[in-house]
């Protein structure tokens, strides 16, 4: 097995040991998949649950992985329609030191709880933050509660089955190496 492909295999194995809920892509390829993300605590996105989709490039880990979140975020930093990232650490400075932990654990969390309103992909998002801090932060919580409860999105997962499939069976054949990993690497 390849270096990048062993590296890709542990990282997704890592993920998928954590306390994150990892589910197949459409592909069921292993570079493919959803993460379930919670908004951070003390933040204005606590309490909200958040479908994450993942790709890792074939070059993976020496190429960033592609972040967007799949329901609704309202965020200086995130492009409210398509749900794309802008974060320096994924999309410029990203280096092979990274893992996918190190994305759902520190990157996304620290995005969320220091929004970065001089680089916007909503600049609705990044004038209103530095405006109207209060009418910001009001229409932050609102969003949250209407796209990000889990209850929400156990609806939506329910009427797409094949989305939220976790990894088991056939579409963990992609990871037969996976044996032949060091489970101390882990």
């Amino acid at each position: 097995m390849s270096t990048p492909k062993k590296r890709r295999d542990m990282d997704v194995m890592k993920l998928m040991m954590s306390d994150y809920e990892v589910s197949s892509g459409e592909s069921g390829s292993v570079n493919d998949f959803y993460v379930k993300f919670h908004g951070p605590k003390e933040s204005l996105y606590e309490g909200g649950v958040w479908k994450v989709h993942v790709t890792l490039p074939n070059e993976y880990p020496y190429k960033s992985p592609s972040i967007g979140f799949c329901n609704t975020m309202y965020h200086p930093n995130v492009d409210e329609t398509s749900g794309s990232v802008c974060l320096d650490v994924i999309n410029q400075a990203w280096s092979p030191m990274f893992d996918l932990l190190n994305i759902f654990k520190a990157f996304l969390p620290q995005l969320l709880l220091y929004p970065n309103a001089a680089d916007p992909l909503n600049g609705e998002a990044a004038t209103l933050m530095l405006k109207d801090k209060k009418t910001y932060d009001k229409r932050v919580r609102n969003m949250v509660q209407k796209y990000a409860m889990e209850d929400i999105n156990m609806e939506e997962e329910s009427s797409d089955e094949k989305d939220s499939m976790d990894f088991e069976g056939d579409e963990m054949e992609e990871f037969s190496d996976i044996d032949e990993l060091d489970m101390s690497d882990l």
